[in-house]
């Protein structure tokens, strides 16, 4: 059945969606348009079917007052899609973000919530230690290193600046892309540079060939680790400078004392100043419940569980990055320890547990754990998420726990992300 013909209609701008939509209704019609902010009056062009619709916004008939002018000249000229809240004051982005929480939460998790509080970033420009480009060959031989454009993802633009992202991560992509000539025998492939403590990381995504990755990492010496994740195989090192190491003889094996070294690929969030306050407030909210046991899931590089096992608690970590996983089980001692391992897999072999902390990645858990947790389920659960919509669908799967507290951090200015950290408790607890 053919859609609705194309209508142009005029609309005044409620509330900003979990994507970053701007969202009116008229005439029982619910419209998502990009790039508009609370308070605006807008003409939009709409196509769909039903009750909602996707608009394109094509004049700001009164602009909101919360409305400012981009900083960055890629949002607007370029219609990068990186950021999708720019064009609204700081102080608007974070009211927003309360509304897309709690209205997740009511929507699809069915809890009646308030909006939560939101810690504003301190730093609302140059906070990203990560940044991941799409790069292509042109037909001359090329490359550029970009962005997709919101409202077509098949257009790459170059990038010349990100205002969100840290310098030295920008600098280390200008060095990468002066040894280009070196790249994989592709067409296009995605990298990443990430900050580090040992310096910046690549992580090269894609392709099956490479045969200039010597002279390319000799070309950029500032990069402490190169990552290759090609199509047909598992991620590699290609090349490695950090001078970081710690020598684990404990851990078994046939050729004698492992080298383990600072994790570099495994996750970590983008924002250090926010994550620290968030750190500590799920080390605020774990302290509350006193725990003995706590299974951190989803554990990453394994800075929580060491912390809490240096205050006496017995940590079990689960973590699927063999990396992040080894660099965690150095700093564990016994009785705590780290396990590698799917956590949908591998957590029943570890409940019962006095506490448990999930952290899953932006798809939230997988179907099993929360029938794992129904079967031994912990009298308290941290959940740390960076997708209202995951979190709150997580949640409906977890009928038997209450929300004791919900606080969110605003680890993405800019953007319509947001991270959020749920206090659960079981009912008869």
């Amino acid at each position: 059945m053919a859609g609705s013909p194309p209508r142009t209609l005029s609309v005044t701008i409620d509330s900003i969606a979990a994507g970053g939509d701007g969202v009116g209704r008229t005439d029982g019609l619910v419209i998502f348009v990009p790039r508009t902010a609370p308070g605006d009056i807008v003409t939009t062009t709409t196509t769909g079917r039903g009750h909602f619709a996707r608009g394109t916004l094509n004049a700001i008939v009164h602009p909101s007052p919360v409305r400012i002018d981009p900083p960055c000249g890629h949002y607007t000229h370029d219609r990068c899609g990186g950021c999708q809240l720019q064009h609204m004051t700081y102080a608007a982005q974070v009211a927003a973000k309360r509304l897309v929480i709690s209205d997740a939460i009511q929507r699809i998790g069915k809890r009646e919530v308030a909006p939560p509080e939101v810690h504003a970033s301190p730093n609302e420009w140059r906070y990203r230690e990560k940044l991941t480009l799409a790069l292509r060959r042109s037909a001359g031989g090329n490359w550029i290193a970009g962005l997709h454009a919101f409202d077509d993802p098949s257009h790459v633009f170059a990038l010349a600046d990100c205002p969100i992202t840290d310098r030295r991560v920008i600098a280390a992509w200008r060095e990468i892309m002066a040894a280009s000539k070196y790249f994989p025998e592709v067409r296009e492939f995605r990298g990443s540079v990430r900050w580090t403590e040992d310096g910046p990381i690549f992580m090269v995504i894609g392709g099956s060939r490479w045969f200039g990755q010597d002279q390319f990492f000799d070309a950029v010496p500032t990069l402490s680790v190169l990552y290759w994740e090609p199509d047909d195989g598992p991620r590699r090192i290609l090349g490695d400078r950090r001078v970081t190491l710690e020598h684990a003889g404990g851990i078994p094996s046939r050729r004698g004392p492992t080298v383990i070294r600072r994790p570099g690929a495994s996750f970590a969030q983008v924002n250090p100043v926010v994550a620290e306050e968030l750190r500590a407030y799920v080390h605020e909210r774990i302290a509350a419940h006193a725990p003995s046991r706590v299974v951190d899931a989803y554990s990453g590089n394994g800075d929580l569980a060491a912390a809490l096992a240096e205050q006496g608690i017995t940590v079990t970590a689960i973590e699927l990055d063999v990396e992040a996983s080894s660099w965690t089980m150095i700093r564990l001692s016994e009785p705590s320890r780290a396990v590698t391992g799917r956590v949908e897999t591998v957590l029943i072999q570890h409940l019962p547990t006095d506490l448990l902390v999930l952290n899953p990645p932006r798809a939230g858990l997988h179907e099993k754990v929360p029938r794992v947790i129904q079967r031994t389920p912990p009298p308290a659960i941290i959940y740390i998420s960076c997708d209202p919509a995951t979190l709150a669908r997580d949640l409906a799967r977890l009928p038997q726990y209450r929300i004791q507290s919900l606080r969110a951090f605003d680890m993405f200015p800019q953007t319509a992300h947001v991270e959020t950290v749920c206090e659960l408790v079981l009912e008869s607890a």
